[in-house]
């Protein structure tokens, strides 16, 4: 664990580093069930890639890692849903104005790890954390060079800070895993986010991957789906192959 200060407080978070000791940097947004071992593993898995990878606990605000930390089964689907009703406040605290404050202390402590080679970051998220990846590459275009999202919800929205209106400044190669059957991301919600896309002139893949529910990369919850972890981790690696090697 590494311990991040920022303008409100102090972030915990996961850091991993690749076998070769050095690497690109990488930023990762949890999911709204904070950062546990399942995290962990996903950084790694990245980590073994090439790169090095930071993981911020984006809920610092509501507890430390410890504090927030999952409770009860989330292998059930009654389990998970429960666990939301305590995790889902935690999302609301964190506005826009909060988060992109925060992704600059998390991008800055990024940069000052001693493994992370000069050049361009990626970004990725899960759940909520792909809005907040999204928001990074936003507000830093010359340093994000990647953003992906998996399972993303709510990037689609009427609000003058919805997430899609950050592509306007970003540089970045996206990708987007999104979650099939998912309201919090409807078919017209990933088309609208395509067309967003094309109108800021970014490379991008923008998928729904069919039969995937919202979550499908975490295995310790009632969502896991190991051919849809499977496809977006492959895709993740071929877009920081390109953009950051």
């Amino acid at each position: 664990m590494l311990s991040i200060s920022t303008s409100d407080g102090i972030a915990e978070a996961i850091v991993a580093t690749p076998p070769g000791g050095t690497g690109p940097g990488v930023l990762f947004f949890m999911d709204a069930f904070g950062l546990r071992p399942r995290i962990q593993e996903m950084a790694d898995e990245i980590a073994s890639w090439g790169y090095v990878v930071l993981a911020p606990n984006v809920f610092y605000r509501d507890g430390t890692v410890a504090e927030v930390a999952p409770q009860g089964d989330l292998t059930t689907p009654a389990g998970r849903e429960t666990f939301f009703t305590v995790a889902g406040p935690r999302i609301g605290h964190l506005t826009s104005e909060l988060a992109v404050r925060d992704n600059d202390a998390y991008l800055a402590a990024l940069r000052s790890l001693p493994d992370v080679t000069p050049g361009p970051v990626g970004v990725v998220g899960f759940c909520m954390g792909t809005r907040l990846a999204m928001r990074a590459a936003g507000h830093h275009p010359d340093e994000v060079a990647a953003c992906a999202g998996f399972h993303g919800g709510g990037l689609i929205t009427d609000a003058s800070d919805s997430p899609h209106l950050e592509l306007a400044t970003a540089r970045a190669e996206f990708l987007f895993g999104n979650a099939d059957n998912d309201g919090s991301m409807t078919v017209q919600n990933v088309a609208d986010l395509g067309a967003a896309l094309d109108a800021a002139g970014l490379t991008a893949t923008n998928e729904i991957y069919e039969g995937a529910p919202h979550g499908y990369t975490m295995s310790d919850t009632s969502s896991w789906n190991e051919a849809a972890f499977v496809r977006a981790f492959a895709n993740l690696r071929d877009l920081y192959a390109r953009t950051l090697n």
